[in-house]
Parts: C-alpha cells; sequence; structure tokens
C-alpha cells in the first residue's frame, strides 16, 4: 500500500524548482497558479535566495504548488493514502480532491500571509530537537515556556517560540537530546503565536465547497482517517495553532498497512524520518526530476488497496 506525502516549510531550498520546470507543461502550470495567486511562483522556485524563500507568506504557496506539480508529474498516481506535514496538508487536500489545486493554493498564499503578520508581533522562532526521551523532551521544553509544535517520531521533536525561550535551549538542553538545529522558518508556528491567523484563515475557508476525500487522508492533528470534506478544511484551519503530531501519522499508516512512501518535491526530510520510524517500508524522495523513474517503479510494484 502506497502512502504519498507532502513535506512542510523549511523543506524549501534556493532554485529548487528550477529542473521541474523544464517538464513539459510545467511552465504553464506554475504561470497560471502565479497569476491565480499574485505571486510570482517561478520566480521564487528558481531565482530568489534562502533569505527571500524563508518568508512564510512565499514559502508556503511555493512548496504546495512544487508538490502539486511533482505529482502531477508522476502521471496515474492512486495511493491507499495521502498526507502532508504542516503546509503539506494543503497539497495532500488537492492530492484527495477535497480542494482542488489552485483553491489550496489561494487558501494556502492566505494562510502564509495571515501567519507573516502573526509571526511580526513577537520575534519568534522554531527549533529541532534531536534525540532524547519524549517525555523527558516535552516536560522540560514546558518548563522553558516552549510548545513541542511538532511530535515527529523517531526522535524528533520541535520547539517554538519567543527567541529567548529557543536561546534559554541551547543553553540548556533536555536530558538525552544530542542536538538543537534551528529551523529555515519565520516564526512559532503551531503555537498560540498563530492564533490571529486562524480567524482570517476562517473567513477564506468560508469560500470553498469541500468534497469528500476520494483516497484516505490522514491528520496532523491526531493522526486520524478523515472522512468528510468539511472536517478536513476545518482541520486546516485549526492546526495553524495547534501541534503537528507526525508521529501519529506514521502510526497510523503502519496500521493501514503502508509497503511505500513517496514524497512529492522537495523530499527527504519525510522519508528521512520514515526511514527511521517505519523500517522496511520503502521510500523515494522526489527531489529533482531525476526521482521520477524510481517513484513510478514504486507506484507499479506497491498498488493501493
Amino acid at each position: 500500500m502506497l502512502v504519498l506525502v507532502a513535506p512542510g516549510q523549511g523543506a524549501q531550498t534556493p532554485g529548487f524548482l528550477t529542473p521541474w520546470l523544464e517538464l513539459p507543461g510545467a511552465a504553464d502550470r506554475i504561470a497560471a497558479w502565479s497569476e491565480a495567486i499574485g505571486l510570482d511562483l517561478a520566480h521564487y522556485g528558481t531565482k530568489a535566495d534562502a533569505d527571500e524563500i524563508r518568508d512564510t507568506a512565499v514559502a508556503q504557496p511555493l512548496l504546495v504548488a512544487a508538490g502539486l506539480l511533482s505529482a502531477a508529474a508522476l502521471g496515474e498516481v492512486s495511493p491507499g493514502v495521502v498526507a502532508g506535514h504542516s503546509v503539506g496538508e494543503f497539497t495532500a487536500a488537492a492530492f484527495a480532491g477535497v480542494i482542488d489545486d489552485t483553491a489550496a493554493l489561494r487558501l494556502v498564499r492566505t494562510r502564509g500571509l495571515a501567519m507573516a503578520e502573526a509571526a511580526a508581533i513577537t520575534p519568534t522562532g522554531m527549533s529541532a530537537l534531536l534525540g532524547g526521551d519524549p517525555e523527558t523532551t516535552v516536560a522540560h521544553l514546558e518548563k522553558l515556556g516552549l510548545t513541542p509544535a511538532n511530535v515527529n517520531g523517531a526522535g524528533q521533536i520541535v520547539a517554538a517560540g519567543t527567541m529567548e525561550q529557543l536561546a534559554a535551549l541551547e543553553a540548556d538542553k533536555p536530558e538525552g537530546v544530542r542536538r538543537v538545529v534551528a529551523l529555515k522558518v519565520a516564526g512559532a508556528f503551531h503555537t498560540h503565536h498563530m492564533a490571529p491567523a486562524v480567524a482570517k484563515l476562517e473567513e477564506a475557508a468560508k469560500e470553498l465547497s469541500p468534497a469528500a476525500p476520494a483516497t484516505r487522508y490522514v491528520s496532523n492533528k491526531d493522526g486520524q482517517v478523515v472522512t468528510d470534506g468539511a472536517e478536513v478544511v476545518s482541520r486546516l484551519v485549526g492546526q495553524v495553532a495547534n501541534p503537528v503530531r507526525w508521529d501519529l501519522c506514521m502510526e497510523t499508516f503502519q496500521a493501514l498497512g503502508a509497503t511505500a512512501l513517496i514524497e512529492v518535491c522537495p523530499g527527504g526530510t519525510l522519508t528521512g524520518i520514515a526511514k527511521r520510524a517505519l523500517p522496511g517500508v520503502a521510500t523515494v524522495a522526489l527531489k529533482t526530476p531525476d526521482d521520477l523513474d524510481a517513484a513510478r517503479t514504486l507506484i507499479a510494484e506497491h498498488a493501493a488497496v
């Protein structure tokens, strides 16, 4: 059984979209999406530097566009499950047919702008903690006033909070944690700091007419399969200020019988976690079009069930 997943913010790197735009029809598709959301996706995906694409309002639609473009390049895919990490949930909602590609990009453009505004209120950020016991780590973060914003599994938790709180974490790591790595994001996402963005996203979501997922859709909120389109959209709105439980998503993949996992562009982060947390599950990360053949082979070998 094949799982198709989409990465979240921080996966972007300068120029990562360049080789994808050489595929037939890709540049036209990106141009149409750019016009629909008022953002030059081709420029940001090919010419912008790391600081420019770190901007939340840019990074989020860029990541969703890249995910949709790379999935389309695979051709006919029938995954048994779809899911996305953080903003990748919007990509996954489009994969599942809950909303169409353009609607997903318009909504995520609103999300990115609203989260950037919320992040500007107080200097905040996120740091990944590698290693350590999850319970010990979470307790330590809470003591420092930080939020375990992403519980990713495989020994990785992402802390979010003010820059002062993150500096305190650097100086006082939880027992067993090997490293604390600052992430390429511009705010404390999935925490109370993002509450102002929720109201704006709720308003934008009123314009949607979501359909029931055509493929099993696994939610970041609790790792559960969501079968109602309106509930998927409600969760997309709420997850802005709530933790991502990717560990629970992977538990669901396993329970549903996952045998293979493909991570759309810019792949790498989620496949890396899966290799540690889902032993025996074959993985392919779509980093460039050179990875498409390996992904298609995986698709042919792991039919949806």
